[in-house]
């Protein structure tokens, strides 16, 4: 069992020609609410992928849906508590390129106390894993509690702060980074070529397995002196939001299976693809049987 402790949030998502400028009033061409939350999506996507996780979460009563829609895809909500609090929101720009900007409420997610982390982490068995992003509070004592317990910690710095920097990263088994939060981590340039990135994170933790995501550009996976590349797979994106957290959690299945860190990254990478063609956060993220069949359509031999 993976255990994500993770944020839920509700996406409140507008279609825009452009992401807005400063002092601009732009008008929104369509707007929806749904299921969000990098730590939501990184367990829906590990769920309808086949693996098995249990989410670690807080949620505003009223938004008790967005547990049920979890559950409903086979993530273990039973770590989710229902709270007298707002929920996590964000406001999401998607614009006619597939790009977005993100304004994040944390409400809820940024309420979890000491007790109620020793209590999280002592449902888990020591060996199994721990995947946490950068959206919930007291990341430094869940961190010192589940290294006590003997989890293996899976991190996700997003979204990147100084704060996210200093955390005790030398704890974590595996790291997945974007471009921007690499160059945060290792004080480069987000203009840094991957190789560059991946040499500032080896020396930085070089006992840290390391996914870097680059989009279009593909991704990479180092361990030690090993480095596996992953080529993007050629789509034209709808929409990005929820692609890195789909490939996270699709990764992160596959590993749960066994299979090799090469397997696992083209899963990864053909789920990611197949959801930056439709738009939504949860609702892009595809169920495995759909990204199998786009494996197996890759790998056909050619007619011509």
């Amino acid at each position: 069992m993976l255990h994500n402790f993770g944020s839920i949030n509700l996406d409140h998502v507008y279609r825009v020609p452009h992401l807005v400028h400063p002092g601009e009033t732009l008008a929104s061409r369509a707007y929806q609410v749904g299921l969000g939350g990098k730590g939501a999506n990184q367990s829906l996507a590990m769920a309808l992928a086949g693996g098995r996780v249990s989410h670690w979460g807080r949620l505003g009563r009223q938004d008790a849906w967005a547990r049920d829609r979890l559950a409903d895809a086979g993530v273990d909500v039973t770590h989710v508590e229902l709270v007298d609090e707002p929920s996590g929101h964000a406001i999401i720009q998607v614009d006619d390129h597939g790009e977005n900007a993100i304004i994040l409420f944390p409400g809820a997610n940024h309420g979890f106390a000491p007790s109620q982390l020793v209590n999280l982490v002592a449902s888990a068995k020591p060996g199994e894993w721990l995947l946490a992003q950068n959206e919930c509070n007291a990341l430094p004592e869940l961190f010192a509690i589940a290294r006590d317990r003997g989890l293996n910690i899976a991190f996700n710095p997003a979204p990147m702060t100084d704060d996210g920097a200093r955390l005790p990263l030398d704890t974590c088994q595996l790291l997945f980074v974007n471009r921007v939060e690499a160059a945060g981590l290792v004080g480069l340039p987000e203009s840094s070529d991957a190789q560059a990135l991946l040499e500032g994170l080896q020396q930085r933790l070089p006992d840290t397995e390391t996914v870097l995501t680059l989009g279009g550009a593909g991704a990479w996976y180092q361990s030690g002196g090993t480095q596996i590349y992953q080529p993007a797979l050629p789509v034209k994106p709808v929409d990005t939001t929820g692609a890195g957290d789909t490939f996270i959690g699709y990764f992160m299945a596959a590993r749960q299976e066994g299979t090799t860190v090469a397997g696992c990254l083209e899963l990864a990478a053909h789920a990611a693809a197949l959801c930056v063609q439709q738009s939504g956060a949860a609702e892009s993220i595809p169920r495995r049987a759909g990204v199998d069949q786009a494996l197996s359509q890759f790998h056909a031999p050619s007619s011509s």
